[in-house]
């Protein structure tokens, strides 16, 4: 089965934005903590470990990778339980992400936010974002998690044309 891509990119003051959004039927207390605990980041993403809070810096595992290695993650600003921003740094450059909630009548949307350095790199990381949040969906619901082949190479193009537009 191939997955429908739903991110956009999005021209800003300081570059290119990815984003993409999802929503659940929720309070936006439990679907924070589905970002933000290790023991429930662990089930779609991959667990983390240190002391966190703004300004400091875990280590995070993202263990559906080719080599899931503990990486470490800054915590640029943290406003519970609606905005997360973090930062790191590794092969492909530094990566600055925020996660954004909104509640409105007990649904919550999360819109997570890739600021691009590098717009160009859109069509390997967007299919990537697609994947892991629809693994949280799939984990919040108790649901069998996708496969990445689901993702990628499938949703490059999508991605890719949204550079010219």
């Amino acid at each position: 089965m191939i997955r429908t891509p739903t991110g956009k990119l999005v021209k800003t003051a300081d570059g290119t934005d990815l984003v993409l959004t999802r929503t659940f039927r929720a309070p936006i207390d439990d679907v924070w903590a589905s970002v933000t605990e290790s023991e429930r980041t662990a089930r779609w993403y991959g667990p983390w470990k240190g002391d966190a809070g703004q300004g400091k810096t875990i280590q995070v595992q993202m263990v559906y990778e080719d080599s899931p290695e503990w990486m470490d993650l800054t915590i640029d600003a943290c406003e519970p339980p609606s905005r997360l921003a973090v930062s790191t740094v590794d092969d492909m450059g530094t990566w600055r992400m925020e996660l954004i909630l909104a509640e409105n009548g007990g649904t919550t949307e999360l819109k997570l936010v890739q600021h691009l350095d590098k717009a160009e790199i859109v069509g390997d990381v967007g299919p990537g974002w697609e994947y892991y949040l629809d693994m949280l969906v799939a984990a919040r619901n108790d649901e069998k998690l996708p496969s990445f082949d689901e993702y990628y190479p499938a949703q490059k193009e999508y991605f890719l044309g949204q550079l010219d537009g």
